[in-house]
C-alpha cells in the first residue's frame, strides 16, 4: 500500500494553457437530490464547478432549482422527472456523478437504472451514496464504463459483503477486482483502490465529521476526472486536496463545512498546480 504524499498534487494539477475554453476542462452531469436531501447534490455542485470543470449540469427535483441558481449560477439545472432529458444528457457529458441524495426509493432505482443502461464505455461514472445501496440491494448490473464508486466503510459492506471489521487491505482488493472498478473507501484514513495499486490518504481531521463531506468529495471526484489525466491519479489527488483543505481549515476550527471545502478549491489548487501539460 502506498502512502499519498503532496507531491500527488502538483503532478496533477496543471498549469492552464492560454488558448483553454470550457469545453477544454470537461462536462460533469450529476444526478440527485430528492425533495428531502436537496443540499446533498447542491454540495457535490458546487465542488465539481470550484474543481474546475468546464461544464456542470445538475439533475435534481424540480424543487431544488431555485436554491440550485441561487447558489450556484454557474451549474445548469434539469429536472430529474424528465427521463429522456436526463438520457441525452448523460450521452453528452464527460463525467456522470450519481447518487448524492438521491434516496432510495422506487424513482430513485428507476433513475439509476436509466443512468446505467445509458453511460458509455467511454464516460466515467461515479456511484456515491444512496446510488452505491441501491446497486447492492438489487444487484444491478454494471456498465462497461470507467466506474468509480466511493462508499464509506458501511456502504462498501452492503456493496463488498466484508463487514467492517474484516475490511483489511486483502479482503477489500479481493472484492475490488470482482467490481472492476475504482473505489474509494472513505474512512479516518481513507483507501483508494485502483486497478493496480492501493493508496492511503494520510491525512483527514475529526472537523470533518459532518453531513455532506462525502457529496462534496465525490463532486470533487468528479470535477477531478474531467480535467486531469491519468484517471487514477486524478481521483487520489481530489481525495488528497478535500482532507488537505480540511486540516488547513481546521487549524482554527472546530468543525469543518464541506461547502468551505469547496469553496477554498480555486485557491487552493492555484497553490499547488504544476507545470503546464
Amino acid at each position: 500500500m502506498e502512502t499519498l504524499t503532496d507531491k500527488i498534487l502538483t503532478s496533477t494539477i496543471r498549469q492552464r494553457p492560454a488558448d483553454s475554453y470550457k469545453g477544454t476542462y470537461g462536462r460533469v452531469t450529476l444526478i440527485g437530490g430528492n425533495r428531502n436531501f436537496g443540499g446533498a447534490i447542491l454540495m457535490a455542485s458546487a465542488a465539481a464547478v470550484y474543481a474546475g470543470a468546464g461544464l456542470v449540469t445538475t439533475i435534481t427535483d424540480a424543487s431544488n432549482q431555485g436554491s440550485l441558481h441561487a447558489r450556484l449560477p454557474e451549474a445548469m439545472f434539469a429536472d430529474i422527472a424528465d427521463v429522456s432529458q436526463t438520457q441525452a444528457l448523460v450521452q453528452g457529458t464527460d463525467v456522470v456523478v450519481i447518487g448524492p441524495g438521491l434516496g432510495t426509493d422506487e424513482a430513485a432505482l428507476q433513475v439509476l437504472t436509466n443512468v446505467l443502461r445509458t453511460v458509455t464505455p467511454n464516460q466515467t461514472l461515479v456511484i456515491d451514496g444512496s446510488a452505491i445501496t441501491l446497486v447492492a440491494k438489487y444487484q444491478l448490473a454494471l456498465p462497461q464504463a470507467h466506474l468509480i464508486f466511493t462508499p464509506h466503510q458501511m456502504e462498501w459492506q452492503r456493496l463488498s459483503g466484508i463487514v467492517i471489521a474484516e475490511q483489511t487491505p486483502t479482503a477489500n482488493r479481493q472484492a475490488v477486482d470482482r467490481l472492476h472498478a475504482t473505489v474509494v473507501v472513505k474512512s479516518h484514513r481513507t483507501e483508494i483502490y485502483t486497478a493496480t495499486q492501493t493508496y492511503v490518504n494520510p491525512l483527514g481531521t475529526p472537523a470533518q465529521a459532518t453531513g455532506g463531506m462525502g457529496d462534496t468529495l465525490a463532486g470533487m471526484i468528479g470535477g477531478f476526472t474531467a480535467q486531469f489525466t491519468p484517471q487514477e491519479q486524478a481521483v487520489c489527488a481530489a481525495v488528497y486536496t478535500h482532507s488537505a483543505i480540511a486540516e488547513e481549515l481546521a487549524q482554527t476550527q472546530y468543525v469543518v463545512l464541506p461547502s468551505q471545502i469547496a469553496a477554498d478549491l480555486p485557491r487552493f489548487m492555484k497553490a499547488h498546480e504544476g507545470t503546464q501539460a
